[in-house]
């Protein structure tokens, strides 16, 4: 029932926020976004005090996509920690872990977003490798303005698309779930205009601390996933789904979350938020539902 209402409105062409309607975009590998991972952000500071040391731990953890920011809207520069930032790339790629680069835009300053944005794909490490995708992290809320607020994550998204050639891109977008819940944080959020720039897209589905026992969990990570495939218009996008935040999660949470991914069987890859909070024993778990 799901995929048919989700194919019914794969029907209905959107346009971009205030503008006419696009044709998809060509895609790029989604692969390289699958499979177990982990987020690292900017003030994640004992990542970048050893990063060798990080990247084997990870490897050990079995992990094969390391989603790791380069900056947001507020940073001091476009690449924060870019010389221990390229010896982390470098020591994942040596363990065959795939990185991701993310950023936070703030749709305030669209000059700087869009230079922050093309620096994902602009950086390189010692040995000379780039990221093996991008993402962008749209969610957030600082203008006030919902129409501007969409038009600018809709236009950075296409100049990232432009600009990517065959680099794959992932949307960090809005969770469904919480703008169902909570309509007025972001009413008529662009779902297919940022689709069709997108090869996947890795939702923030958080229940940690506000959602209690296995059944709540459960039914919201569920939902959060149907609703994305039915926003998009697209029952087979991509998805790697990204719960937490880990160390909110007790035990009976992460086995939700976790039966939830593994009872949905359409995403790609799974992940908790973040590297420096999941406990040790959820590894075991999410290794067993990972794609």
């Amino acid at each position: 029932m799901v995929r048919a209402a989700a194919a019914l409105l794969a029907a209905v062409a959107l346009g971009s926020a205030g503008a006419a309607s696009a044709p998809a975009a060509d895609r790029a590998d989604a692969s390289v976004f699958g499979g177990l991972g982990t987020w690292v952000d900017i003030y994640d500071s004992a990542v970048y005090a050893a990063p060798e040391r990080t990247a084997q731990r990870m490897a050990a953890r079995k992990i094969e996509t390391v989603w790791v920011e380069t900056a947001n809207y507020g940073a001091a520069v476009d690449v924060v920690e870019a010389v221990r930032l390229g010896r982390l790339v470098d020591a994942l790629r040596a363990r065959g872990v795939r990185a991701v680069a993310w950023y936070l835009p703030g749709h305030v300053n669209p000059t700087l977003d869009r230079r922050r944005a093309l620096a994902m794909l602009s950086f390189r490490t010692p040995n000379g490798a780039g990221f093996d995708g991008v993402a962008l992290n749209v969610e957030s809320t600082r203008v006030r303005n919902v129409a501007v607020r969409s038009q600018r994550a809709v236009t950075l998204a296409r100049q990232l698309r432009r600009a990517a050639g065959d680099t794959p891109i992932a949307i960090v977008p809005f969770n469904p779930r919480g703008l169902e819940r909570r309509p007025s944080t972001w009413p008529r959020f662009p779902w297919k205009e940022l689709a069709a720039e997108a090869d996947a897209f890795a939702p923030m589905v958080y229940t940690g601390g506000a959602y209690q026992g296995f059944d709540a969990t459960y039914g919201y990570t569920t939902r959060a996933l149907r609703l994305l495939r039915i926003h998009t218009g697209n029952p087979d996008i991509p998805i790697h789904v990204a719960g937490g935040v880990a160390d909110r999660l007790g035990p009976d949470e992460l086995a939700g979350f976790a039966a939830a991914v593994e009872d949905d069987g359409g995403t790609v890859g799974v992940s908790l938020y973040d590297w420096m909070t999941t406990p040790a024993r959820a590894w075991p778990v999410l290794e067993r539902v990972s794609p």
